[in-house]
């Protein structure tokens, strides 16, 4: 049997190479570079409520961090240093090795240093606080959008969604691979956020669900937003195997998705075309944001008038199941 400090010093100590003290001490020490301002943000996975208990620890280890990794994202900020807090019900060593195997590759591939936390005995459950670096004055908030400005989404929302359709036998997918691989193994969108610094007028990452964390930005920027269905990213979940309304309202309600959501000036669409193909990842043009603050509406080219958008997102405490 092995002790607590045994597990921390076999599966989650690294050399470190951008950090002053990492972890074996009280506390960690690390500086941010000159003119660079400091993001920080924290996530809490719990067993039950945020993934099934038979998750494969591997792929809950690369998880744990990229859900951290996508609100730096979404602020245009470096990932530089994390702390982990692994709420464990046993010390199965075999778990423990495949989780930090997934978090660790997590964790290379974005330049992330793990450098303390905190291993206890309860219900399975992790916590991640992650550290980044920014220019000053660069980064970007959900504040700063302005009337008129385009609204773009990365990637394929909806996917994961139907990944835990799948699984919860709701839907029968032509493709389930793909969607699962959504669910289990996000890839936070840090690339385009760092590419975004003075481009993208206000950004918030997609966890919640489209329409929902387009509703906080809205309520930052003090406006509200016009969105188009047809403008909509649905072509892979159709793929997939969902059908038109299914799509859709996992698009804007699924959540799950760490993607960034973002507005921009009509005049960078060149601009943002040419960094989608540079870096590989597509994005949508789905609506622009508008002077009506508050007001989320959804166009459906029928040529009737918009209507409210009549979907939101995931709420922890909301009294409805999602």
């Amino acid at each position: 049997m092995f002790s607590e400090f045994d597990l921390v010093r076999r599966h989650f100590t690294r050399p470190a190479t951008h950090t002053d003290l990492a972890v074996g001490d009280d506390a960690a020490l690390f500086r941010v570079a000159p003119d660079m301002q400091l993001a920080v943000t924290t996530d809490t996975l719990v067993a039950g409520t945020h993934f099934f208990y038979d998750t494969s620890p591997h792929g809950l280890g690369w998880k744990t961090l990229a859900v951290n990794l996508s609100d730096l994202a979404a602020m245009g900020a470096a990932p530089r240093w994390a702390t982990l807090a692994l709420t464990l019900p046993a010390a199965d060593e075999g778990w423990i090795s495949a989780f930090a195997e997934g978090f660790f590759d997590c964790a290379g591939r974005y330049g992330v240093e793990l450098v303390g936390g905190d291993t206890t005995r309860g219900p399975l459950a992790m916590t991640v606080a992650l550290f980044g670096e920014v220019p000053a004055g660069q980064a970007i908030t959900r504040a700063g959008g302005q009337p008129g400005d385009d609204l773009w989404i990365s990637g394929c929302p909806g996917l994961a969604a139907l990944g835990l359709m799948c699984l919860q036998n709701r839907v029968r997918l032509i493709d389930a691979d793909l969607a699962l691989a959504a669910l289990h193994r996000p890839v936070p969108r840090v690339e385009m956020g760092e590419a975004l610094r003075g481009i993208a007028h206000a950004m918030i990452d997609v966890s919640d669900g489209l329409a929902g964390d387009l509703a906080h930005l809205c309520e930052c920027s003090g406006l509200g937003a016009l969105l188009d269905t047809r403008m909509l990213p649905l072509a892979p979940l159709i793929a997939a195997g969902a059908d038109d309304a299914l799509a859709c309202r996992t698009v804007l309600a699924g959540g799950d998705d760490y993607e960034l959501l973002f507005s921009a000036s009509p005049a960078a669409r060149d601009t943002l075309a040419t960094l989608a193909r540079k870096l590989g990842l597509p994005l949508a043009r789905i609506g622009q944001l508008t002077a009506e603050t508050g007001a989320i509406l959804l166009a459906d080219g029928s040529g009737g008038s918009p209507r409210p958008l009549d979907v939101c997102g995931y709420d922890h405490f909301a009294s409805l199941p999602r």
